[in-house]
């Protein structure tokens, strides 16, 4: 631990960030507070008490609404800020969001995660139903305690009282007070019963405004606040570099050779191995993809620059370990698919007596699939600023996961939860990459080498590449039994490669690597026999959550064999879907069906080079109907005859059951298309001697302005069902399929992986 060559001589501090309501005020939510050691985001100052967790309403009618979801540019805290206005009937103009402590939950009996459990701290739900009731209920309780508090001032009825645009008012005395001037009095208020909330025909504000995301004046104007934009009094900077092979270790390094330059502090140094303590993990995420320490090197310095200067200067031997056996990406996916070739995986559905009845039928299809390592590059490249003292630890960080964040902080610096405090920042991209906190925990170790000074920890664009928790590779190998009539009576598919909860290369029983094939609506009772396997491949790269986890793959393997079964029965691909779903119990597939190729004009004549595919999909319906939000997208492609592919427009329908926001949903299925075009035209990660070859964008091609296609969202497919599905991750699997159905369509060439780049799609 090479700070010891320059010792740190400096005051220990204790960074608090206060949200204050000065002169009294009204805070609501779930129960009190219950430590003085919390305070650091949860204090009302002045003569009135906080009472309550969610709310805070100031004298000068600002509403500061606290909530659990990070913001990661989805819009998840505005939504959340949207539920509680409803009910609260506030002046939106003078909202502001604040980010609760997880520490506060932790201490507080799980204040704010007891509607929703892990996902209260999770930024890509906003929608759930438990966070429907808890948050308009929060709203109608501090709605009308303000009522009652401007009753019992007037001494009037309070049913003669109204409150709107925070305002609450008293028509025959035509008196009226804002929220802020009854803030302090309503604190004291207790109603003999929580009121009744509004029925949805009543509702003025969700499903009815579609106001802007509340971050989004801060980021225009440049004052947002991401974690690489953290800066703190006396704050150094640490540049990491990690085994280049996952799971490798540190042999040696030597800290003479760069003791003497410019604004060198100090190398950390973290041992691979087990967390300091363990705790309880809170999210569903496996134990492994965050509890090992990797074995990593830090060098610390005044300026990132310095450090970034001094690590490429310092001599570093790794020990690579059994990782390097990978030689090659061939060599994986040969393996992959050699698995998917074997009998004995874990069964994930099992329907009917697929082997047989698939021997019967009059003709068969059979087909293999696979796509690659994904990496989430996102814009903000992994970073974490850290202050650990004796008794207390302060982490500023872009995590998409604050509560997990927090245990993993508390794991690493082996202090209890209740010192340990997460402060969010905006998230510069996410997709799953910052849910894991394996960053958070490398930020405490190196900090923790440096006691009493914040420092940051600043990954690379390439390093943030090569240490990733990626899409995993995934091989299939399926088998359809068509009748007489072309339609599918047995499905039969093995499935290969890491699967995100693994464990250390041991298959869990688990259903994420095979989320869209085995809970697919094809495969959930529309075909009567199926038998979906998976099978674990023995890689060290680790993998992660990615937009639409398992679902990324299967949609583009189900949807193109799908299409597959469609050709060889000789049926239009749209018709072929409708068939086989005109008994499914859930309207909304077909109504997407319908909806998206009405919109794109399915089957109207095309120059020659030119043709539609469709592909449907569903993400989060676990395979059950009237559940997730059902994606349909028609895609219209160009392709020459020298294979020059270019997309030209996607028309999408989709059914989530209702929505609160218009304007948020039309831009989260957008960006989930465009994510999806991404993935499947460009998105590759190459394997050499155990290491991920690629580090930044000029060898990971991502989409520019000029490739993108006409886009266009339709309504039509919408069933009014009363759930509120997400709809960041739906458009994602559709795309890909969509894409290689119309390349099919214009080539006779069948593409089976991705991505489409690396294919010959040339034609005569």
């Amino acid at each position: 631990m090479g700070n010891a060559d320059k010792p740190v001589n400096i005051g220990r501090r204790r960074f608090l960030v206060a949200t204050a309501a000065t002169g009294g005020g009204l805070a609501l939510g779930f129960s009190t507070l219950a430590a003085a050691d919390v305070a650091d985001a949860t204090a009302v100052s002045g003569a009135t008490p906080e009472f309550d967790a969610w709310l805070v309403i100031s004298p000068d009618n600002v509403v500061t609404m606290r909530v659990p979801t990070p913001e990661i540019g989805n819009g998840a805290a505005t939504q959340l800020a949207m539920t509680i206005t409803e009910e609260l009937h506030c002046d939106w103009s003078r909202v502001k969001l604040e980010f609760a402590s997880a520490t506060r939950d932790y201490v507080e009996d799980n204040v704010y995660s007891k509607p929703t459990g892990a996902l209260a701290f999770f930024g890509g739900r906003s929608t759930v139903a438990g966070w429907n009731s808890t948050l308009l209920q929060v709203g109608a309780s501090a709605r009308e305690r303000l009522k009652a508090a401007a009753a019992a001032q007037w001494n009037v009825p309070v049913a003669e009282v109204e409150a709107s645009n925070s305002v609450v008012s008293h028509r025959a005395s035509k008196r009226s007070l804002s929220y802020g001037q009854l803030a302090d009095k309503a604190v004291l208020i207790k109603l003999e019963q929580e009121p009744a909330l509004k029925s949805r025909s009543e509702w003025t504000f969700l499903g009815k405004a579609t106001p802007a995301k509340l971050h989004l004046p801060k980021v225009v104007n440049g004052t947002a606040q991401y974690g690489i934009d953290v800066r703190l009094p006396g704050m150094l900077y640490a540049a990491l570099m990690q085994s280049p092979v996952q799971d490798g270790k540190l042999k040696s390094y030597d800290f003479d050779k760069i003791k003497d330059m410019p604004g060198v502090h100090g190398v950390a140094v973290i041992e691979g191995g087990e967390p300091l303590q363990k705790l309880p993990l809170i999210t569903q995420l496996p134990r492994e993809m965050n509890g090992p320490r990797t074995s990593a090197v830090a060098v610390v310095a005044d300026h990132y620059w310095q450090a970034r200067t001094a690590l490429a200067a310092l001599p570093v031997e790794w020990e690579d370990g059994d990782g390097a056996k990978w030689k090659t990406t061939e060599q994986v996916v040969a393996e992959a698919l050699a698995l998917t070739g074997k009998s004995g995986g874990i069964v994930q559905k099992s329907l009917g007596n697929a082997a047989e009845v698939l021997a019967k039928q009059p003709k068969i299809v059979e087909a293999t699939y696979t796509t690659p390592y994904c990496d989430h590059v996102m814009m903000e490249p992994l970073n974490g600023t850290a202050l650990v003292t004796a008794d207390r630890v302060d982490i500023w960080h872009s995590t998409q996961a604050p509560k997990h964040a927090h245990r993993v902080a508390a794991e690493e610096s082996a202090l209890p939860p209740e010192k340990v405090f997460v402060h969010p920042t905006l998230v510069g991209g996410g997709f799953g990459r910052r849910i894991g906190a394996d960053d958070v925990r490398i930020a405490v170790a190196v900090a923790r080498q440096f006691p009493g000074r914040p420092i940051h920890t600043i990954w690379s664009r390439e390093e943030t590449t090569r240490q990733g928790r990626y899409r995993p590779l995934l091989a299939v190998r399926m088998q359809a039994g068509l009748d007489a009539a072309g339609m599918p009576q047995a499905f039969i598919a093995h499935e290969a490669g890491r699967a995100i909860d693994a464990g250390q290369y041991t298959d869990t029983g688990s259903l994420t690597s095979t989320i869209g094939l085995s809970d697919a609506s094809y495969t959930s009772g529309i075909i009567p026999n199926v038998q979906v396997e998976s099978h674990t491949l023995p890689i060290h790269i680790r993998t992660g959550p990615y937009r639409g986890p398992g679902y990324n793959s299967n949609a583009f393997f189900m949807e193109s064999f799908i299409d597959e079964c469609a050709h060889a029965a000789g049926i239009d691909p749209l018709e072929y879907r409708l068939k086989l779903h005109a008994n499914w119990p859930d309207p909304g597939w077909t109504r997407c069906l319908k909806e998206a190729a009405k919109q794109a004009g399915w089957g109207k004549k095309l120059r020659k080079g030119m043709a539609q595919g469709i592909a449907i999909g569903n993400f989060g319906m676990l395979g059950q109907p009237k559940t997730g939000t059902v994606v349909c997208v028609v895609a219209t492609v160009e392709v020459s005859k020298k294979g020059v592919l270019r997309v030209d427009t996607l028309d999408a329908a989709f059914d989530c059951g209702r929505m609160m926001n218009r304007d948020a949903v039309r831009a989260q299925m957008e960006g989930g298309l465009l994510f999806g075009l991404n993935m499947s035209l460009n998105e590759m990660l190459n394997i050499k001697d155990g290491r991920i070859v690629e580090g930044n964008y000029d060898q990971y091609p991502m989409l520019r302005i000029g490739d993108m296609p006409k886009i266009r969202i339709h309504f039509g497919g919408l069933s009014d069902h009363e759930r509120y599905s997400e709809t960041g991750e739906p458009p994602v699997g559709p795309v890909g399929p969509a894409i290689a159905n119309a390349i099919f369509r214009i080539t006779g060439k069948r593409i089976r992986s991705t991505p489409f780049r690396v294919h010959d799609l040339s034609w005569t």
